[in-house]
C-alpha cells in the first residue's frame, strides 16, 4: 500500500549527503572551467536558444509536471518528488550527454551556467508555487518549514561558488584551466555515476520491493520532458544541433540537488526520496541512450530520422 511508503528509510546518511555536495560542486567547477565571458556575450548576440531553454526549463517543465500529477494522481509524497525534480535546474551531466549527441556543447555549458544562477531564485520559488497548486502536496508543504533564503544559500554554496571559481581560473589561467578540465570533468562525472551506483546497490532491497510505485512515473515524466525540450526548440526554429541540446538540457534534471533538498528539508520523506533517487538513476540511462542514438545518426549523416519525429 502506498500509505506506508513514507515510512521507507532509504540508506542515505550525513556522510552521503556531504559526498553529494562535494561531487556536485566538483562537477560544476569542471563545467565552469570551459566557460568564458565571451560565451555569455555570444549568447546575448544570439539569445533565442537560451530564451527557449529558460522558458522550457523553468516554466514548461513545472507546468507539464503539474499536469502529469493531476493526470496520474500519485501518492502525495511521490507527487511532491516529481515537483521537486521539476523545480531543480538542469543536471550538469547534460553537458557530457550533449557532447555525445553531437549537440551544441557550448550552448549546453552556457545554459547550465545560466540555469544554475537562475536556480538560486527559481528552485525555491517553483517548489513553493507549483507544490501548492495540488492539494495533497500543498498539505505536505504546510508541515515543512522551508526557508527560500536557506535553499538559495545552499545552491549558491554547492553550485554558484564553484561556477564563479571555475570561470575565474579560466579567465586568469586559460591554458591551465583547459588542461585540468580535460580530465576533471569526466572523472567527476564517473564519481557521480559511481556514487549513484553504490547508493542503488545499498538500497537494492528497497528498490526491488517499491520501485513499481515510481518506475512508470519517472519513465513517462522523463520522456515527456525530452519531448518538450525538443519540440519547443523545433517550434522556435533553431538548428537541429540546438534542438538536441535543448531536449537533453530539459530532460536531464539535477536530481543530486533534489535528493539533497529532500533529506535536508523533508527528512528523507519515503515516497519523495524514492522518486528522486530513481530519477537520478534513470535519467543517466535515458540520457546515454538518447545521446548515443543521436550521435550515431549524426555520424551516418541521417538527420531526418529522430526519436521524436
Amino acid at each position: 500500500m502506498t500509505d506506508n511508503i513514507d515510512l521507507l528509510k532509504i540508506n542515505f546518511d550525513a556522510d552521503s549527503l556531504w559526498l553529494v555536495n562535494i561531487t556536485l560542486a566538483i562537477i560544476m567547477f569542471g563545467v565552469a572551467l570551459d566557460i568564458t565571458i565571451n560565451d555569455f556575450r555570444n549568447l546575448l548576440k544570439y539569445p533565442k536558444p537560451v530564451i527557449i531553454g529558460v522558458v522550457s526549463q523553468f516554466i514548461l517543465v513545472p507546468l507539464v509536471t503539474l499536469g502529469l500529477v493531476y493526470l496520474f494522481k500519485p501518492h502525495a509524497s511521490i507527487a511532491l518528488g516529481m515537483i521537486m525534480i521539476a523545480a531543480c535546474p538542469g543536471g550538469n551531466v547534460s553537458n557530457f550527454m550533449s557532447k555525445l549527441a553531437n549537440g551544441n556543447t557550448a550552448l549546453s555549458i552556457s545554459l547550465t551556467a545560466f540555469a544554475t544562477i537562475a536556480a538560486l531564485i527559481m528552485t525555491p520559488v517553483n517548489l513553493a508555487i507549483w507544490g501548492n497548486l495540488y492539494k495533497p502536496t500543498s498539505d505536505i508543504l504546510k508541515t515543512i518549514n522551508i526557508n527560500p533564503i536557506v535553499v538559495s544559500k545552499l545552491i549558491l554554496l554547492i553550485l554558484g561558488l564553484p561556477l564563479v571559481l571555475g570561470m575565474f581560473i579560466r579567465y586568469q589561467k586559460p591554458f591551465f584551466a583547459k588542461k585540468i578540465a580535460r580530465f576533471l570533468k569526466p572523472i567527476s562525472i564517473l564519481i557521480f555515476i559511481g556514487f549513484i551506483s553504490v547508493a542503488f546497490y545499498n538500497n537494492l532491497a528497497i528498490f526491488k520491493s517499491h520501485i513499481h510505485y515510481v518506475f512508470y512515473l519517472v519513465v513517462i515524466h522523463n520522456l515527456v520532458l525530452y519531448i518538450i525540450g525538443f519540440y519547443t526548440a523545433k517550434i522556435g526554429q533553431v538548428s537541429f544541433q540546438d534542438q538536441k541540446t535543448l531536449s537533453i538540457e530539459t530532460g536531464i534534471q539535477n536530481s543530486g540537488l533534489g535528493l539533497m533538498l529532500v533529506f535536508l528539508f523533508f527528512n528523507g520523506l519515503g515516497g519523495m526520496a524514492l522518486l528522486v533517487a530513481f530519477w537520478g538513476i534513470w535519467d543517466i540511462i535515458s540520457g546515454l541512450i538518447l545521446a548515443l542514438y543521436w550521435g550515431r545518426k549524426n555520424k551516418s549523416k541521417n538527420y531526418d530520422t529522430i526519436p521524436f519525429s
